[in-house]
């Protein structure tokens, strides 16, 4: 789930399927990288459950507390859609200020 990206951040691609059985390896890849710049590449989701959407929450505020740049990309329609569902917006997965 884990490679470098070119900006020197860390790159963590998401696999198709997060539901309850990938929440705990996902919340290990974001442990492992805590106080990196970590790029979030979305782009392969194909179902989101709510427990790693809570994951993702949680990483979004862990790195913003930290003062660390965390960064959605490429979200595919699906994970954004299912975020959606859920009241949310991808933006709302990065470590940036989004509160309206």
């Amino acid at each position: 789930m884990k490679d470098l990206a070119d900006e020197g951040a860390t790159r963590l691609a998401l696999p198709d399927v997060l539901d309850s059985a990938a929440a705990p390896g996902l919340a290990d890849s974001f442990r492992t990288v805590r106080g990196a710049a970590v790029t979030v590449d979305g782009g392969a989701v194909k179902r989101l459950g709510g427990l790693c959407a809570q994951v993702l929450l949680s990483a979004a505020a862990s790195w913003r507390a930290d003062g660390s740049e965390l960064n959605l990309e490429n979200p595919s329609e699906e994970m954004t859609d299912a975020l959606r569902l859920m009241g949310l917006e991808p933006a709302s997965l990065t470590s940036g200020d989004h509160t309206a």
